[in-house]
């Protein structure tokens, strides 16, 4: 996908565009990814910080720590609530989206699971998927 696509966050105070070809796109199935989302992984689109712009709102910022020690900030709308941004302090030029605040979420296509070791059991996920118990490389 080499296009321009636009998202943001459930009440609409937060929107952004992004124009180029996400990085990476997968799903995160840590304990932190869970409580995050609320849900069983966070779904995840790697952009790079030069092609992302944002064209509404400011997001309020909760950091924690990864398992590997670095900061780990996930921006939020302050209004609703709502999940928009991670920046992982490990990976420079580069913010994470998720993938449920896009527009048109359906051109969402990951290319592995990772954490998997905390998967819940009741998250079937897709057979076809490559699978890691931890962030590989």
């Amino acid at each position: 996908m080499s296009e321009t696509f636009i998202g943001g966050c459930a009440c609409g105070s937060i929107r952004y565009a992004c124009d180029g070809t996400p990085v990476y796109m997968g799903k995160c199935h840590c304990r932190d990814c869970q409580r995050a989302t609320g849900s069983a992984y966070f779904p995840a689109v790697v952009v790079k910080d030069a092609d992302l712009k944002i064209l509404a709102g400011e997001a309020r910022w909760y950091e924690s720590r990864a398992d590997r020690g670095h900061a780990m900030r996930r921006g939020f709308c302050a209004n609703c609530g709502s999940p928009v941004f991670l920046i992982n302090t490990a990976r420079a030029n580069v913010t994470i989206l998720y993938a449920g605040n896009l527009d048109d979420p359906s051109w969402f296509k990951p290319s592995r699971d990772i954490f998997v070791s905390s998967a819940q059991p009741w998250d079937l996920m897709h057979a076809d998927l490559p699978k890691f118990d931890r962030m590989p490389g």
